[in-house]
């Protein structure tokens, strides 16, 4: 039969579509041509696949090879596809017979030799195949990664002799089974080397239980830093669905993915001369993931925020609502997750002292302006909780470390206000929006006056008005409370200034207006 026909996967975003690999032996002049929107890359691969045929001791045929990879209108890149087409030449010509080749899946890239070498993006080829239920073939170099998550059968090999024995039955392999890893992870702060900062440390704590975006703000030194390096450490762990997305994203691009299999949230903390690629992904023809994808179900950390470019911060305004980014080009339209967490933090000025209570600050009002602007109005709105963090006294800094609470106190309660959310809503707060939010977050007759004075003295906008409603839930979550109290509207309204002291003292000019306030 001249006509073979293999079974691969594509690579388009973190999915993997299904490739079909035809192989058409015909008369005429010797040559191999391959169609189907191959990159070049895969063009390259026909001499990849011929040396690599002659040298482990098959024998290469001397006739028109066609290849035709389908679907045609979708891209293909890489050397992926190298052991699919070799295997079909075999079968095309008669050399490779083997009945269960239409039950296996190839991924893999060959060498001149005929050895195999490794792909990136291993770990959604085997969630895809195992979909479809059939056998992966893959690099032994892949395997553990692919049998990390999931019950996909694969098969690991490490040359093109290894798969053909095994295709014809003359070689039996038992399914790849993962090596277990410990995982030595390096442990981050804990809450309890945090000195001080009672209403940062709650902050944190709030933006943990109801998954909301947080801002530091305060002179340098303040534990800005300390404070957000501390949060991954309080967050619960990944759940299943959310592991196989943080997996398959570090897989695209080459990371280990072990810590995700483990449950660990990742953390990213981005510098601020990065470019917008970086941050959002992107790229010329096939767009990757970017640090926001990077830190999907996990935190985003920007430190200095005013000192990124302003139309960097922007490109996080869509994605802070969506959870999702679309990138777009030419070719395609790829999505990745970014259903990150945002923790910023950031000086109140150039010299970074203006309100730390000294006359250190030398900057004008203009400069102090135009600083705290590059922070543009629409991404302020979209971070929930924006609080001032003052600087510790020397005598507070210096005095013996008293007991606090750790992060493992802490991160029991965020698990069990996650717990209540679930079982109330199905999702965490974050997501509370429309007639969701009007039923989960309803006010009584007092707290929906103090809501309204709060709306017209902070100017605050629609938007800013459901993410108090949201902080307020998480704070009657968090004291296991069914409804939203006034005490825990007045404190989410606190966590809604940057300036020291300013929301306190519009919280306590709008309290007495209320009756019972």
């Amino acid at each position: 039969m001249s006509l073979a026909v293999i079974h691969s996967r594509a690579q388009l975003g973190i999915q993997s579509p299904a490739v079909t690999v035809e192989v058409h032996l015909s008369g005429g002049l010797p040559g191999l041509a391959i169609v189907g929107l191959p990159e070049t890359a895969v063009k390259e691969s026909k001499e990849r696949v011929r040396s690599a045929l002659i040298n482990a001791g098959f024998d290469y045929p001397q006739r028109r090879i066609t290849i035709n990879l389908a679907p045609a209108d979708l891209p293909k890149e890489g050397g992926r596809y190298d052991l699919a087409i070799a295997l079909g030449i075999l079968q095309a010509s008669g050399q490779l017979k083997s009945k269960t080749l239409d039950q296996h899946e190839v991924v893999a890239e060959l060498a001149l030799s005929g050895s195999i070498r490794s792909i990136r993006g291993a770990l959604p080829v085997a969630i895809a195949c195992g979909q479809a239920g059939r056998i992966l073939i893959l690099p032994q170099s892949n395997a553990d990664e692919a049998t990390l998550l999931g019950d996909t059968p694969v098969i690991a090999v490490d040359h093109l002799l290894e798969v053909c024995a095994y295709l014809r039955g003359r070689e039996q392999r038992a399914f790849h089974q993962p090596q277990p890893v410990a995982l030595v992870a390096e442990p981050g702060p804990d809450l309890a080397d945090v000195k001080g900062q009672l209403q940062a440390r709650r902050a944190l704590e709030v933006a943990a239980a109801g998954q909301l975006n947080l801002l530091f703000a305060g002179p340098p030194g303040s534990g800005k830093s300390l404070l957000a390096a501390c949060l991954p450490g309080i967050l619960p762990e990944l759940s299943l669905p959310e592991r196989l997305d943080v997996a398959a994203i570090h897989s695209l691009v080459g990371l280990p993915v072990q810590p995700c299999s483990e449950g660990v949230r990742p953390f990213r903390a981005v510098h601020h001369n990065a470019s917008p690629v970086a941050l959002v992904g992107g790229g010329s023809n096939h767009p990757k993931p970017g640090e926001i994808s990077l830190a999907t179900h996990g935190v985003l950390f920007l430190d200095e925020m005013p000192e990124f470019p302003r139309r960097v911060l922007d490109l996080l305004r869509e994605p802070l609502e969506t959870g999702r980014i679309l990138i777009s080009r030419a070719l395609s339209k790829i999505e990745y997750p970014a259903a990150f967490q945002l923790v910023g933090a950031m000086n109140p000025c150039p010299c970074g002292y203006y309100q730390d209570g000294t006359d250190r600050c030398i900057c004008s009002p203009e400069q102090i302006r135009r600083y705290q602007g590059r922070i543009s109005g629409p991404l302020l709105d979209r971070i929930d909780l924006q609080l001032w963090v003052s600087a510790l006294p020397a005598d507070a800094l210096l005095q013996a470390s008293c007991v606090a609470e750790s992060s493992a106190v802490v991160r029991a309660r965020v698990e069990q206000a996650r717990e209540r959310q679930q079982q109330r809503q199905g999702c965490s707060n974050r997501y509370l929006s429309g007639r969701a939010l009007d039923q989960y977050c309803a006010l009584d007759a007092t707290t929906t006056q103090l809501l309204t004075l709060a709306m017209r003295q902070l100017h605050l906008s629609a938007r800013g008005c459901h993410r108090i409603l949201r902080i307020a839930r998480t704070l009657a979550d968090l004291e296991a409370s069914t409804s939203i109290r006034e005490a825990h509207l007045l404190e989410a309204l606190a966590f809604r200034g940057m300036q020291a002291q300013s929301s306190y003292q519009a919280v306590a000019e709008i309290a007495p207006e209320v009756p019972g306030g």
